[in-house]
């Protein structure tokens, strides 16, 4: 007997339904056969899927039994379709009130004795199925507040195979879950770090909050002990709430990497993610057979912060280029080609030399010309390029340990990046951009216009210091947020100025 279930499965973050057909014919002993490309995982649904079945009390057949996942000339992976392949034969076998379950759409993985685990990639399938107008799906409890925030769906959290039978027969009753993605996406991880704790440091505080407000890559250069790594570690206290928009983008892709804890909705707090310089060019933009997210689109929406920018090899360096120009990883296989959202902030840390202490006031640096040449060649011009604004973080001066000027809170701080952010959010409405850093051509034109005087000192800082037009580009947009910071419609001389400041470290380096 033929029965017909549905699935879905995910490739990069979009998912696809997938049919489950169960054939139980005649003979073979109880052999079950699975096609349709499956991966080791599918292949060994069978030894978990039998037993859950007998263990519950069905019995399942010792008959032959074919189970195909269409389509059948794509590579099928995981143990999502533990579910649909047990209520397919439980279907076959005659176990099931109902002879069409296509209005259900199932995923979970069997244990042997019938519960139901979490699954990777709920949220972006319970949205295929909002999207295919199929208007349940059942799903295991763990993925069941992920699963809710998707409107228009009925969806059914279930915890054992024998729930599952007794739901579609009609003689169980299961509530749907509901979500209120208004109140999660509000929600912030509360934090003890705070700028407050930072002594001097004061024109770096100032750079990151510009950073910050609108988005901007940046790059942190300063002897040992001078406060980098302390300073990026605070960054998550200064970011602007997430957009719902952004919120669910963040979460698919967490959903996809299995990071999702249990009891979350939609990812509320920006992520900030720190992979180690060890990491390989496929850990950090994404690859495997079957491609996985990488950091940079783990970090999608929020910070990636790279310490020790030089130690990472520089192979990994330079694959960073596409997704910091075009905010998304495209990785190609021979049979499929995936594309990964990845618009995040990078923020890099440096030493001036190998040994730290060049250009330090209280320290002497053995380091020789060629050793430092090496050390920064590591860094190409292109990379380098592309961030929009470079810091000297020197080492903090006596008085400024003792004491001096009172620093300012993060919540402080806060405050003035989420109104500098909602103006952009204003400016932006109907573009689909949601800080000044992702401003193309068009609207750099539009919303960066210069008067005769900035001109001029666009016109002096290109000519001197040898800027491209990528250079130019990306001081016009740090500008346009420095206005947004003060409050101001139009950019100024003083926007320009500190602007341009903001990307001189690099020349003085690399030239």
């Amino acid at each position: 007997m033929l029965f017909k279930t549905r699935s879905a499965a995910v490739y990069g973050i979009e998912a696809y339904l997938v049919d489950v057909e169960v054939n139980i014919s005649t003979g073979g002993n109880g052999q079950v056969l699975i096609v349709g490309l499956p991966d080791t995982a599918v292949r060994e649904s069978k030894n978990r899927v039998l037993p859950a079945i007998r263990n519950n009390g069905f019995g399942a057949p010792y008959q032959k039994i074919v189970i195909n996942l269409g389509p059948a000339d794509v590579k099928k992976e995981g143990s999502a379709f533990d579910l649909p392949m047990a209520i397919g034969i439980l279907g076959g076998f005659g176990l099931l009130a109902k002879q069409d379950v296509s209005d259900y759409l199932m995923v979970g993985e069997l244990t042997l004795d019938g519960k139901i685990r979490p699954v990777k990639g709920v949220l972006s399938i319970v949205m295929l199925a909002r999207d295919q107008k199929i208007p349940h799906v059942l799903v295991p409890v763990g993925n069941a507040r992920e699963a809710a925030v998707v409107e228009g769906v009925s969806v059914y959290p279930v915890r054992t195979l024998k729930e599952v039978v007794e739901f579609i027969n009609g003689t169980k009753a299961i509530e749907p879950v509901r979500g209120d993605s208004r109140i999660e996406v509000h929600e912030s991880n509360r934090r003890q770090e705070d700028f407050r704790e930072v002594r001097g440091q004061f024109h770096a505080k100032r750079a990151i909050e510009v950073a910050m407000a609108g988005g901007h890559n940046m790059l942190l250069i300063g002897p040992p002990g001078a406060g980098k790594t302390m300073l990026a570690k605070r960054i998550p206290t200064i970011l602007p709430p997430m957009s719902f928009d952004e919120s669910l983008e963040t979460t698919r892709i967490h959903s996809v990497a299995g990071l999702l804890p249990s009891e979350t909705g939609l990812t509320a707090a920006r992520p900030f993610r720190s992979p180690h310089h060890t990491i390989s060019d496929a850990g950090l933009v994404g690859g495997g057979p079957i491609p996985r997210p990488g950091e940079v689109s783990m970090a999608h929406n929020g910070v990636l912060f790279l310490d020790e920018l030089p130690e990472f090899p520089r192979n990994v360096l330079e694959v960073l280029r596409q997704p910091l120009e075009d905010r998304k990883v495209t990785i190609a296989r021979a049979q499929m080609t995936l594309t990964f959202p990845a618009s995040f902030v990078l923020i890099a840390a440096m030493n001036p030399c190998p040994c730290g202490f060049a250009n330090d006031f209280r320290r002497e640096c053995f380091c020789t010309p060629p050793q430092i040449q090496r050390y920064m060649s590591k860094i190409s011009g292109p990379l380098m390029d592309r961030i929009d604004i470079q810091v000297d973080v020197p080492a903090v001066p006596y008085k400024d340990l003792t004491g001096g000027r009172s620093a300012e809170s993060s919540e402080v701080i806060r405050h003035r990046v989420i109104a500098a952010r909602n103006s952009q959010l204003r400016r932006f409405f109907d573009e689909h951009v949601y800080c000044n850093a992702q401003m193309g051509p068009r609207l750099i034109r539009k919303h960066c216009v210069l008067s005769v005087e900035c001109e001029k000192i666009m016109e002096n800082a290109v000519t001197k210091l040898g800027f491209s037009a990528r250079g130019y580009d990306r001081i016009l947009k740090v500008a346009r947020t420095i206005a947004d910071l003060e409050g101001a419609d139009d950019l100024e001389p003083k926007h320009l100025s500190e602007a341009v400041q903001y990307r001189t470290l690099d020349r003085n380096l690399w030239l």
